[in-house]
């Protein structure tokens, strides 16, 4: 890559986008390994935020905004909650488009980020049912869609561009990176949760620890605000992005000429998506209501079995590199799909079964999620990638992983666990569909 003369400087009002622009002032030449690194710290960000939730979900937020509930009720009614995140992330997507198109994306990503902090501290700050009431759901709601509005307002194009910049037998090697940040966020997160449950009482702990994990990741936030801010406004990275035609188009133009490649992007990793919060949240809260297992040691046995997912990861980009993305993400989907078979005689089958379930659901989901992201973005012609990549992955998380925790408890404490079975062998279905689909309407990887 060649450097670009400074000649038309990108304006911004932004105290932090000049900061970071002075800091890179001398940073004319962007590597892929650097965006990948920008790629890594802000998914590991944002997935901090998000399992911090997730996780006060079960444990937390059930007794402090629903105490008026039995806890399997309280339990879904905080997962209904947690759902609203993903529908207002689609409209965090169409609206920060619109900020980029007038504003410039440093300004949008450092709003989407501001959103984002200030919504995890007012959870964090945020008094329980007894002292609010009613208001205090309704609080807690507002600050969840405004997480999913900056979530969606937060994308960089950052994996699009590490995508194109790959080296042509690399690219399910650099598609896998960006995913690494998900096991990083959720043993973060675990382990700050596994470390305030064992060294608190339990009064303590739903009275004020829980705080400090939102607490944690408001500060992440502002470091992966200024890593990405450093990337983003460089002079080089404007100039890759208007190669690349990496720029926000109008989503109604979108839908009308390439809705078919939206739906099929939407669906294609609903496999992976759908098993995302069945080893996760999911499974925490059935040992919480219905199992003697230990809640420290449990969340123990997920970091480890997260660990195991990064190197599925990792393993997944060796894989798609020699037999390709798409058939790595297909057979993928026909393991979880066998999978799903034995999920309720693993979760039914005491301490044993449940760690065995968690362990091969997350080596699975390492496999498959290592190439969820962009496996068919590559259909969209380059005027349309950026916000076509965008929303496809708005639409897999809203779709796939949305109402998983609550559907899943709900169906499984009143009808069995034979219902995550079907849950997970409809998502490994609507996989291998879309990408059927896909072939069939003769798109190339």
């Amino acid at each position: 890559m060649s450097s670009l003369s400074h000649t038309h400087p990108h304006p911004s009002s932004s105290t932090l986008e000049r900061d970071a622009r002075q800091v890179s002032a001398d940073h004319a030449l962007i590597a892929p390994g650097e965006i990948a690194v920008g790629v890594v710290i802000g998914r590991a960000s944002e997935y901090f935020d998000f399992f911090v939730y997730g996780i006060a979900s079960v444990l937390v937020f059930p007794a402090l905004f629903f105490p008026f509930a039995e806890r399997l009720e309280g339990t879904l009614y905080a997962f209904v909650v947690f759902s609203f995140a993903f529908v207002a992330r689609p409209i965090g997507t169409v609206v920060s488009m619109a900020i980029q198109r007038r504003w410039g994306r440093g300004t949008k990503l450092a709003i989407a980020l501001f959103l984002l902090g200030t919504s995890t501290a007012g959870i964090a700050f945020l008094p329980g049912y007894e002292t609010l009431g009613f208001a205090s759901i309704v609080l807690l709601s507002v600050f969840r869609i405004g997480q999913g509005v900056a979530l969606g307002g937060s994308w960089d194009g950052l994996p699009s561009l590490l995508a194109l910049n790959a080296p042509p037998n690399r690219r399910g090697w650099y598609a896998m990176l960006g995913q690494l940040g998900a096991p990083v966020g959720f043993v973060l997160a675990s382990g700050l949760f596994a470390f305030l449950v064992a060294s608190m009482s339990s009064a303590d702990f739903l009275s004020w620890g829980w705080r400090y994990p939102f607490f944690v990741a408001f500060a992440i936030n502002v470091v992966a605000l200024f890593a990405r801010l450093r990337l983003v406004v460089t002079h080089e990275y404007e100039r890759l992005l208007d190669e690349r035609e990496l720029e926000p188009t109008s989503v109604l133009e979108l839908v009308r000429t390439q809705g078919h490649n939206l739906v099929i992007g939407a669906f294609a990793a609903l496999a992976s998506y759908a098993l995302f919060h069945l080893v996760t949240v999911f499974p925490l809260s059935w040992i919480l209501l219905y199992s003697q297992q230990s809640i420290t040691e449990f969340l123990g046995i997920q970091i480890f079995g997260a660990l195991l997912a990064a190197g599925g990861i990792v393993a997944s980009g060796w894989i798609a590199d020699r037999v390709g993305r798409r058939r790595t993400l297909a057979s993928s989907a026909v393991l979880i799909a066998v999978f799903s078979g034995f999920a309720p005689t693993l979760l039914g089958g005491g301490t044993l079964g449940q760690d065995v379930f968690m362990l091969v659901g997350f080596v699975l989901l390492g496999l498959s999620y290592g190439q969820a992201a962009g496996a068919v973005t590559s259909n969209f012609s380059s005027k349309y990638r950026y916000t076509g990549a965008a929303l496809t992955a708005d639409l897999a998380w809203l779709v796939g992983a949305a109402f998983a925790p609550l559907v899943a408890l709900g169906l499984s404490a009143n009808f069995g666990l034979a219902y995550v079975s079907v849950y997970l062998l409809s998502g490994a279905a609507c996989t291998l569909a879309a990408l059927s689909l896909n072939r069939a309407l003769g798109t190339r990887d």
